[in-house]
């Protein structure tokens, strides 16, 4: 009997130590301690590699990243575990949420993962008693992970948060549940951000020390450039739990380019409490390259290289380097770096910072305006954000003015006026210049129209009016630029004094063309009289004034005479301009 006894008691102790492994596991993954979790999640897998929830979660390890580092091998590695797990046990409840959550992040049919996770439901769903009817809750909350993991495109968050919705009615006590439903709602787009909120709130609320919760809050408010609130929650999270990584790094990242001594605390704070791995080393290497200290970042790039047997084993590392190399002006190892970079890394551990660092140096090799120009869509791909958009578009626009390339400029000013809500002065200007040396006059002159009456009290508009309709009629024989002309005086008229130097030229192209080209000689006569009226000691006007009359008398005596008019003598054009 003593014999029996001691057998269940060693059972219930073995089955609360391996409970106790999975729950710090789960702990972990939630403090972003990757390697922490597999070991952990890996010994209660090695002891109990039956146990359908254990499996559950070391495979989850398995698949757990950084934003963005996910590699085909960790999927590859989370399946075999799942599938052997299904070949040996059957169709398990928490394998086939396991395996649906694995087919979202390969991008696969969404209705077949939730066909993997109905099943799950219905399998684990009660027959009787009071839950009668309704699913089991863990199963309900590791399909709403499933479907708030990975990025914007993948999953279906709304289906995810109806069934977060159906564990937390079933599952008073879980804070995982509400910060699960915060991603989802997040997932769904930034303008759910109020609801995401709510839910990180009853997180905290059933767990008063839950930094995730309160750290994700922050996050929200730092992504609305609200400091006062970001500080708080970020303090709180802090406060709840000094060993709670992520708000270090974040914070770290915060204050890299703005205070680097600031960020250097938080940095070590990170280190101090993050996992001990390469990845750590290479925040530290950041750091450094921060911090003007590029040697020494170098340096610390070398060494990670040796201990992770490589630097294709760890392809960030090019980055790194391209960074410090950028930085030293060492522009072909920084080209060759970055080149590395993007041929090794996992396509989705490109962040736009690595795009914007190839626009910068394929900027400094004359030729390659054209790759840097396709880094740029690509890094606008990944940062969606109006204003990122703007500031890529800003990048290659003023690259193609600097190749002069109007043609291509021109493409991109477009392209980022298109994200603002409304084109300035400034947009209109550099889109109007750009049009007119692209040869696009006439699109040039509905640009200029536009920016006269959207600006009527700025020079810019009637300036690029007159450049555009004097280019299309280059021989002045159509006459088509006098409106513009005419518009352009009549603006310039406002303050003679402050544009001698300008509005002279203006009544020059006009008597030149009503003289040499629509040979009408009063007409040419009243253009240099209104000239005179206003600047009386104009050498032009003062010159061809008197040859204009005598043409005029000449036409007139002929006329009385019953001669025809012989047209004009002395051409004007040779003195006259457009400025």
């Amino acid at each position: 009997m003593k014999k029996t006894v001691s057998l269940i008691v060693t059972a219930l102790l073995a089955v609360q130590c391996l409970m106790a492994q999975v729950a710090e596991g789960i702990k972990f993954l939630n403090y972003e301690k990757y390697k922490s979790a597999r070991e952990t999640l890996k010994k209660a897998y090695d002891a109990n590699p039956k146990d359908p929830q254990t499996i559950y979660w070391y495979g989850q390890s398995l698949i757990a990243a950084e934003a963005g580092e996910l590699t085909k091998a960790m999927l590859a590695s989370a399946k075999e575990v799942y599938q052997k797990g299904l070949q040996e046990i059957g169709s398990d409840a928490w394998l086939l949420v396991g395996m649906g959550h694995l087919e979202i992040l390969e991008g696969g049919d969404i209705n077949s993962a939730k066909q993997k996770f109905e099943q799950a439901v219905t399998a684990t769903t009660e027959t009787k008693g009071r839950n009668k009817g309704k699913g089991n809750p863990g199963i309900l909350n590791a399909i709403g992970r499933a479907n708030a993991d990975g990025g914007s495109k993948l999953g279906d968050p709304s289906y995810g948060i109806e069934k977060l919705k159906q564990a937390a009615a079933l599952d008073l006590t879980n804070p995982d549940i509400y910060v699960n439903m915060g991603i989802s709602y997040l997932k769904l787009g930034g303008e759910n951000g109020g609801e995401a909120v709510k839910a990180y709130q009853e997180a905290i609320a059933r767990d008063p020390k839950n930094a995730k919760a309160m750290y994700r809050i922050g996050r929200i408010y730092q992504s609305q450039n609200n400091k006062e609130l970001f500080d708080q929650f970020y303090g709180n999270a802090i406060a709840a739990d000094p060993t709670y990584p992520p708000v270090y790094y974040t914070l770290y990242n915060y204050y890299a380019d703005k205070d680097v001594p600031k960020a250097k605390e938080y940095l070590d704070k990170y280190v101090a409490n993050a996992d001990k791995d390469p990845n750590t080393d290479l925040f530290v290497a950041d750091y450094l390259f921060r911090a003007g200290k590029y040697s020494e970042s170098l340096e610390k790039v070398k060494q990670i290289e040796t201990e992770v047997g490589g630097i294709d084993k760890m392809p960030k590392l090019y980055g790194i380097y391209a960074y410090n190399y950028d930085r030293t002006n060492d522009s072909v190892k920084a080209k060759e770096a970055i080149e590395k970079f993007f041929a090794t890394a996992d396509a989705a551990s490109v962040t736009p910072e690595y795009y914007g660092l190839a626009i910068k140096i394929y900027s400094r090799f004359p030729g390659s305006e054209d790759v840097a120009a396709g880094f740029i869509e690509k890094a606008m791909q990944v940062d969606t954000l109006a204003a990122s958009r703007i500031n890529y578009a800003k990048m290659a626009s003023d690259m193609y003015a600097k190749a002069k390339n109007p043609q291509k400029q021109l493409i991109w000013l477009k392209k980022g006026a298109s994200f603002k809500k409304e084109m300035g002065i400034t947009d209109y200007f550099y889109i109007a210049d750009a049009s007119i040396k692209a040869g696009e006059l006439e699109e040039a002159l509905r640009l200029s129209n536009e920016m006269i009456q959207k600006f009527p009290d700025q020079i810019y508009g009637y300036r690029f009016a007159v450049q555009s309709a004097v280019a299309i009629d280059a021989d002045t024989t159509k006459g088509t630029a006098v409106p513009a002309i005419m518009q352009y005086i009549d603006f310039l008229k406002k303050d003679p004094a402050k544009n001698q130097r300008i509005l002279p030229y203006q009544f020059y192209y006009l008597a030149s063309y009503y003289h040499d080209k629509a040979k009408d000689f009063p007409k040419t006569l009243e253009v240099l009289n209104t000239l005179l009226s206003i600047y009386p000691e104009d050498k032009y006007g003062l010159q061809v004034k008197p040859i204009v009359e005598k043409e005029i008398a000449a036409a007139q005596k002929q006329q009385g005479s019953g001669g025809k008019t012989t047209g004009n003598a002395t051409s004007t054009s040779g003195t006259s301009g457009n400025r």
